[in-house]
């Protein structure tokens, strides 16, 4: 039996189709492309930021991995490790977890950079890129390999380097000022 590959000719096609499983797709140029489970240590981080976050500003504006998000070029959609609402979005995302074009962008997205030079490439150029195109406020890279924090913050010419964050000092964030959380403690590892 011969299967054949999906096409799709429209973001809202791809967003009709259901393959009755829990799988996450990418859509890249009219295919779907299964995104694969996050490491362990890269959950552990998010999974502390959506905590810091979630304490700060409440649950229901946090979302982890599978909040995706339509953007332009290929793929046409991504899944960012950590997005922070708008207050709006939790209406509009009450039937899915996807954020369109035509909706507000969040306030920040979060990436947590696997290992590789495809995953750097991804998240430092591809995915910034992008999330700078939606008009997102701010942008997070946390790259456990060098256990730092760059965050990039449009200034109306889009995204520019804010800081990096190592070792004790504070991540800082204008769009969430009360945040006290360090790269030490997103990066501290789990003691037995």
């Amino acid at each position: 039996m011969v299967q054949t590959q999906l096409r799709f000719h429209s973001f809202d096609d791809y967003l009709a189709y259901d393959d009755g499983t829990d799988q996450i797709y990418e859509l890249f140029n009219g295919e779907l492309i299964a995104v694969p489970p996050e490491s362990g240590f890269n959950v552990q981080i998010a999974n502390r930021l959506f905590m810091a976050f979630a304490l700060l500003i409440g649950p229901d504006l946090v979302r982890g991995h599978g909040l995706e998000l339509e953007v332009r070029g290929e793929p046409k959609n991504r899944f960012p490790d950590l997005t922070i609402l708008r207050p709006e979005h939790i209406s509009q995302l009450a039937n899915r977890n996807t954020i369109r074009l035509t909706m507000p962008p969040p306030l920040l997205v979060v990436e947590v950079v696997s290992p590789g030079d495809l995953q750097w490439e991804r998240d430092y150029v591809a995915k910034r890129a992008q999330y700078d195109d939606l008009g997102i406020p701010e942008y997070w890279i946390v790259n456990p390999q060098d256990q730092t924090v760059l965050r990039l913050a449009q200034d109306g010419q889009g995204f520019k380097p804010a800081d990096t964050v190592t070792g004790d000092g504070a991540i800082a964030s204008s769009q969430f000022p009360g945040l006290n959380l360090t790269a030490a403690q997103l990066f501290a590892t789990a003691q037995p």
